[in-house]
């Protein structure tokens, strides 16, 4: 049953040249404003529709997860996480004698798009008696001592441990073990004991802000209380929920005798769509034995219980549906950001923003557009508080570009005191001679040169003809006040450093790379009044020792030096190096044709790495410049030098305490490398061509310090890969940058910025110093409490970045917004985003698995999501039955995007997922923006199969689930990394011969990494979606083609996200009954 509940609040360096051809030997040289709310009533699953099967549980957690101790006693010690580090205000940390329960490994459940409003959803409860609904709840504190209550955290990591144990072993494990064995699946297990029970009395008072008055609900069905899991159930698991045959009470299921006799109703239908393929590879899908990774190694996973009802995944909240909702109501119009904290449309709705006075949602999104007014407040509800600031973001052509505001020698107008820069948020008094700092209150001078009479509204007549007074994003012209050794700056180089070992030029590699440059460097990016680009390039090659070339435009030929010693490296000639392309094209051309000769017989298979990016650092620093290094390497730099690296990679650290080692730089070098290429300007991009482990951890910390981008593409192969590594490598010399930046976020009276997330260096803890900074690179910004804020004036934020531009000018870019502030929590939570939530839980958890253990920190991630949910319900919302679970209209779709987050590669412990990939996908995410997290942990699928082909409208996305495809469809899947196009052994012949030109099913080959072009409408249409997804994304996909029921399609489940994961975590729907039992156990 849906139903809308809405709700009203009350109240956001010697060497010597050698001329050469390429047979020449050389010389070495040494030297959204109404609250909606989200019930979950279990009653309310109807008996007769496709449903969930609940399976048995997929994991049991793991000793000492979360500060537990691996027996039943006390905790090691509380967890302590980043900002999580603070005590838990009004929650008390589990107590002693509780063992942790699991989420069920429920099957993979059909989705659909639930109507807009409010849902009930409702799983049963075997208790006996009528409920009191309208009761409000206890203030939220963990269990006590005594209690039977456990927390219910998902596992997201399994070890090998034999299920059956002996049930007299003493040690933790054994304990463990002998719970697995002892197991009953698909019950309940022994009834609970009536101490057990949750209080049906009148609840204690909860200590917050008052509740804000509440229309009436509708009438909820009367539900009985949620007893919890028993106290003498050895198990520990979190029973997956399940109905009997034929009625159905309300809660959630946790006591009450086993039930040998659960059935699946006569008759019932399977789940719509794709129906489970029985095949001999990978795990069985939905209503099948567990029999892979993630059930217990020979044990219980393998016993079948009875058929159980399933949980209807159509009736909770989807991601899709919010989607388009939001489309629908905001698609297409224009956005103002004239009204102060506003929620913008969602990153997946394309809209016109029209700056009117705070910075446009491509540069700056936030977790909420109003924050609490007091620390206790923002301590109780635990919303994290955050923008994510992109400055130099993409703006559309039909949006305007920043203006730049030139104040000559006099440079930018700031306040005297806290030297925030003019902006919108000034209050110009005394008829204009004087103006009021907006963030710190302090009354400045106007300079003689900018003054100017106000109108009687105290608005000054001039003020939309200055941007810096009307707008919320301009630049400023910096003085020389704002340039190194107050010089004005050089434009920026560009030098190629390409690794010539064996494995590169017997691949190909080299050639296809010189080739490249040849045309590419035509591209360079330029001002676009300017007809050349400034930008300088110079050209090194390496494997054990470097190659410096000497390009200079008055040479007949290019000049080769070698500089072999690695330990103390030096750049052997400043003059000819660094060029401009134009001039030295023919000289430039002749050396890109003779690299790939020159070593093709080389069989030196060993590379330094650290060495590379030193020379390259060497080379600006003596230029006086800004740059970027653009290093193609393919292998662990295993030669004798200064960041030499050994194979480190030991799949038995991952599940203990020491797997975050594997996320950490193996030498300190790298680290100490880093800060100098930052104090330099030097931003290294690394294109990484590894057919083994290189330690991504080490080797890709230079780049992400830098503000740089990292590539990979693992066993690389010129005939299938070269269009991915290609179109990247155009894009990156292509997009614009910022050099040798500086940014500074300064915020009102109340409130401070606090930690920073991202592609950063901070030597301080106010600067955000980056070597480079482009379109597609994002920092998150933390915010906490120093005082009560003002609901009146409201929380500002200014972000300043100072950089130099292209052509060589320092400039300022400066990015403005407002937010509100209340005293009353449903103000704050309706002004919540998701997307930019999950931005910040990732980046937040990515940088703390560097310093704990991964348990901890998933640990973490649930519980804050459940304290932020338990919050909203105990202050927000209307009194309702606890078998209910509660959701906030704009957080509603937070428990899948959490999921996912949980179940990402990174976080998940898994020995068969590559370190590498995991350093990889953790390294690019602490640079993404809104729009790119949120594809990226809930993919685009798309059903290209019944696609309108002469509708110029794409079609619409469906859920990430396996019960959303057929046999008979095609789907297109997306994530900003990946791309796939799935095939059904039912796929339509006119649709595979429009899009393949075979025939049949049977002839297409999944060898192909890009489609025919071919002049049909299906062709047309696919390759359309296809280009659009590339140009919205920073990094180029490769198309892999999947066939149903073969091989490639294992790679393509992991992209269902609402699903099970093969690697453990739970699907959906199972993780939104656990983070339900949370809640109630919060509130209990």
């Amino acid at each position: 049953m849906l139903s809308l509940l809405p709700e009203v609040s009350a109240a956001e360096n010697a060497s010597e040249l050698v001329s050469f051809s390429s047979c020449i030997p050389t010389v070495k040289l040494y030297c959204r404003p109404l609250i909606r709310t989200f019930i979950w009533n279990e009653k309310t699953v109807n008996m007769s529709q496709p449903g969930y099967v609940a399976t048995p549980p997929y994991s049991q957690s793991q000793p000492g997860m979360g500060g537990f101790s691996t027996g039943l006693g006390p905790p090691t010690s509380s967890p302590h996480y980043g900002h999580y580090g603070g005590p838990n205000s009004l929650y008390s940390a589990p107590q002693s004698g509780m063992l942790k329960s699991t989420v069920p490994f429920g099957s993979s459940a059909p989705v659909g798009s639930p109507p807009p409003g409010i849902h009930l959803y409702n799983q049963t409860n075997l208790q006996n008696g009528p409920g009191t609904p309208g009761h409000q709840q206890h203030r939220f504190q963990g269990p006590s001592p005594g209690s039977s209550v456990p927390p219910s955290y998902p596992p997201y990591s399994h070890q090998s441990q034999p299920p059956y144990a002996n049930t007299a072993s003493p040690s933790s494990t054994a304990q463990l073990a002998n719970q697995l064995g002892t197991m009953q699946i698909n019950s309940y297990g022994p009834g609970a004991s009536p101490s057990s029970r949750m209080p049906s009395g009148p609840p204690a008072s909860f200590q917050g802000p008052p509740l804000p008055p509440t229309q009436p609900q509708m009438a909820i069905p009367p539900g009985a209380q949620i007893p919890p899991t028993p106290a003498n159930n050895l198990n520990g698991i979190c029973t997956p929920p399940s109905l009997p045959p034929l009625a159905m009470q309300d809660g959630i299921p946790g006591s009450g005798p086993p039930n040998a006799n659960l059935q699946q109703l006569p008759g019932q239908p399977p789940g719509p769509g794709y129906h489970p393929q029985h095949v001999n590879y990978g795990p069985q899908m939905a209503g099948s034995q567990l029999s892979y990774p993630g059930a217990f190694p020979g044990g219980p996973g393998q016993l079948a219980g009875p058929q159980q009802k399933k949980l209807d995944p159509d009736s909770i909240p989807s991601p899709i549906q919010v989607i388009e909702n939001d489309k629908a109501s905001r698609g297409g119009q224009t956005y103002a950001t004239n009204i102060r904290g506003q929620v913008p449309p969602l990153v997946t709705t394309d809209c016109v923003v029209q700056d009117q006075g705070n910075a446009s949602p491509r540069y700056i999104r936030c977790t909420t557009y109003c924050f609490p007014a007091s620390s206790d407040m923002a301590k109780q509800a635990r919303i994290p508080l955050a923008a994510i600031v992109t400055p130099f973001a993409i703006v559309p052509p039909n949006e305007t570009p920043l203006y730049v505001v030139n104040h000559g020698e006099t440079g930018p107008i700031r306040c005297n005191r806290c030297k925030a820069y003019m902006c919108p948020f000034m209050q110009f008094i005394e008829g204009g001679r004087k103006y009021q700092c907006g963030f710190c209150s302090c009354v400045n001078d106007v300079p003689p040169f900018f003054f100017q009479h106000l109108d009687h509204v105290g608005r000054r007549v001039d003020h939309y003809e200055r941007p810096e007074l009307s707008l919320g994003s301009y630049e400023f012209v910096a003085t020389l006040d704002y340039c190194r050794n107050n010089k004005p700056p050089n434009p920026p180089a560009y030098i190629f450093m390409i690794d010539v070992s064996y494995s590169n030029i017997k691949s190909g590699l080299v050639k296809l790379i010189c080739d490249e440059l040849k045309t590419l460097l035509d591209k360079l990016p330029r001002e676009e009044q300017e007809e050349a680009s400034p930008i300088r390039v110079g050209f090194v090659t390496y494997n054990k020792v470097l190659h410096f070339f000497n390009v200079k435009s008055n040479l007949a030929q290019p000049q080769m030096m070698v500089v072999s010693d690695v330990g103390e490296v030096f750049v052997p000639l400043l003059d000819g190096f660094l060029v401009n392309f134009q001039e030295s094209r023919s000289v430039i051309s002749n050396l890109l044709d003779q690299i790939p000769e020159m070593f093709a017989d080389t069989n030196e298979s060993e590379t330094v790495f650290a060495p590379v990016i030193l020379a390259g650092m060497e080379a600006l620093k003596a230029a006086e410049c800004a740059g970027k290094l653009f290093i193609f390497h393919s292998s662990l730099p295993t030669a004798e030098a200064p960041g030499k690296l050994k194979n480190r990679d030991d799949k038995k650290l991952v599940n203990t305490d020491k797997e975050k080692t594997l996320f950490q730089p193996q030498v300190n070098f790298y680290e100490t490398l880093a800060r100098d290429c930052v104090a330099n300007g030097c931003c290294v991009n690394l294109f990484l061509f590894p057919n083994q482990y290189v330690d991504i951890a080490s080797m890709g910390l230079v780049t992400m310090y830098t503000g740089g981008t990292l590539y990979k593409y693992n066993n690389f192969q010129v005939h299938s890969d070269s269009p991915q590594f290609l179109s990247d490598l155009r894009k990156d010399i292509e997009k614009r940058t910022g050099f040798d930046a500086i940014m500074r976020v300064r915020t009102s009276t109340g409130f401070r910025a606090t930690d920073f997330f991202g592609g950063i260096y901070m030597n301080n803890t106010t600067d955000v110093e980056m070597a480079a900074i482009d379109c597609n690179k994002a920092v998150t910004v933390e915010f906490k409490h120093d005082d009560k804020l003002n609901e009146d004036t409201g929380a500002l934020i200014q972000c300043a970045v100072l950089y130099t531009t292209i052509s060589g000018q320092r400039r300022l870019r400066i990015h403005n917004i407002g937010l509100n502030c209340s005293s009353q929590l449903a103000d704050v939570y309706k002004s919540c985003e998701t997307d930019a939530l999950i931005n910040f839980f990732a980046k937040s958890a990515f940088k703390a698995i560097l310093t704990q253990p991964l348990k901890t920190v998933r640990e973490i991630l649930m519980n804050q999501t459940a304290h932020m949910l338990a919050c909203y319900r105990k202050n927000c919302a209307s009194p309702s039955a606890v078998s209910q679970l509660i959701l906030p209209d704009a957080m509603k779709v937070l428990p899948v995007y959490m999921n996912c987050l949980l179940k990402s590669c990174v976080l998940v412990g898994r020995p068969e997922i590559p370190t590498d990939e995991r350093a990889y996908h953790r390294q690019l995410i602490m640079s993404m923006d809104v729009a790119n997290t949120q594809l990226f942990f809930y993919p685009q699928l798309l059903p290209i199969h019944n696609m309108d082909v002469k509708s110029d409208a794409f079609p619409t996305s469906v859920r990430c689930s396996e019960e959303r495809l057929s046999e008979g469809g095609v789907f297109f899947l997306a994530n900003g990394l990946n791309m796939f196009l799935w095939l059904g052994v039912s796929a339509p012949p006119e649709v595979i011969q429009g899009i393949f030109n075979v025939p049949s099913f049977a002839h297409i080959s999944t060898e192909a990494t890009q489609l025919p072009e071919l002049d049909n409408p299906y062709s047309k249409k696919l390759r359309s979606i296809m280009k659009y997804s590339q140009s919205q994304k920073p990094y180029s996909m490769k198309l892999i083609i999947v066939k149903q029921r073969e091989q490639p399609e294992m790679l393509f489940r992991q992209f269902l996200v609402e699903d099970k994961s093969i690697y453990g975590g739970a699907s959906y729907v199972d993780f939104l009954c656990c983070v339900h039992r949370e809640i109630c156990q919060l509130l209990n």
